[in-house]
């Protein structure tokens, strides 16, 4: 939707949790030296200001990245994760925060291509100045549910889609999973990532109940738990939400055990005593 601008919750526990699962995705993929094609379905502008009106405004980083900024980390998925922003930043205060194919640019090797699509006219004049002399990176300038159809299968057939709409019309967390039962007959060997809002109305299991009857495989679900439900009324600070999903199909190997060992650590940082995290295999 035109509407929504992702510069008010740059930098928060959901994208805290959405690129984590991004770097353990693209480690799956990296373990090879083939080719792979990253292909995003709602890119925005790439690079986040923190420091503008929009961010200050909700101060989702606060909850999010901040708390992540100046801890030490044995934990390498974590580690590259944080190298991957600090890059944008010249010293140790934290301004700048990339968005998804920002941090897909810094992961991906010569070999490795990317694909952006967005619909946004503002976000495709950023990603344009942003990555006007990366040759890897193409930028398709249409809706998702029309372009990913359109430009699938790619020439390399390892591959990466990431998906996560504003959810700004309801039905859309049915229609995004028809989205990827389409795209999965076109492009079977590509991992499918679909991010998702935990809110108190629920609305996520109707993506759910979507997921289960569409019969993909090898789907994993995770969530992170960081405002308790109970206290929504009395917490405005996450913008209604209570957490933040992503559905993973096309599973590689391992990811279940990383995210087991990386989530619970990372749901506890951002919300001491009562954060959690959980995994589902939907198979």
């Amino acid at each position: 939707m035109l509407s929504y601008q992702h510069q008010y919750h740059a930098g928060s526990f959901a994208d805290v949790h959405k690129h984590l699962i991004m770097r353990v995705l693209f480690e799956s993929l990296l373990k090879k030296d083939k080719p792979f094609c990253y292909l995003d379905c709602h890119a925005g502008s790439g690079v986040y200001d923190l420091k503008s009106a929009a961010s200050q405004k909700t101060a989702e980083r606060v909850g999010g990245i901040d708390q992540l900024w100046h801890l030490n980390h044995k934990n390498s998925t974590l580690q590259a994760y944080l190298d991957a922003i600090k890059s944008l930043n010249e010293d140790t205060q934290l301004r700048y925060y990339p968005g998804s194919p920002k941090l897909a640019a810094n992961w991906l090797r010569e070999q490795d291509r990317a694909q952006l699509i967005e619909l946004h006219p503002q976000a495709q004049d950023d990603l344009r100045r942003t990555f006007t002399r990366d040759k890897k990176i193409s930028l398709h300038a249409r809706d998702c549910y029309e372009g990913l159809p359109a430009i699938i299968p790619p020439q390399i057939k390892r591959g990466f889609v990431l998906l996560d709409p504003s959810y700004e019309v309801k039905d859309e967390y049915t229609q995004i999973v028809k989205l990827v039962e389409k795209a999965h007959t076109r492009w079977a060997t590509a991992i499918y990532a679909i991010w998702y809002p935990l809110l108190p109305s629920k609305r996520h299991l109707h993506l759910l109940d979507a997921l289960k009857r569409a019969k993909l495989p090898k789907v994993l679900i995770s969530e992170l738990h960081i405002l308790d439900q109970d206290k929504y009324d009395a917490d405005r600070n996450h913008n209604g939400m209570v957490g933040s999903g992503m559905a993973i199909i096309n599973t590689p190997w391992q990811v279940d055990d990383k995210l087991s060992d990386l989530l619970p650590y990372v749901a506890e940082t951002l919300a001491p005593g009562f954060g959690s995290s959980h995994l589902v295999d939907l198979d």
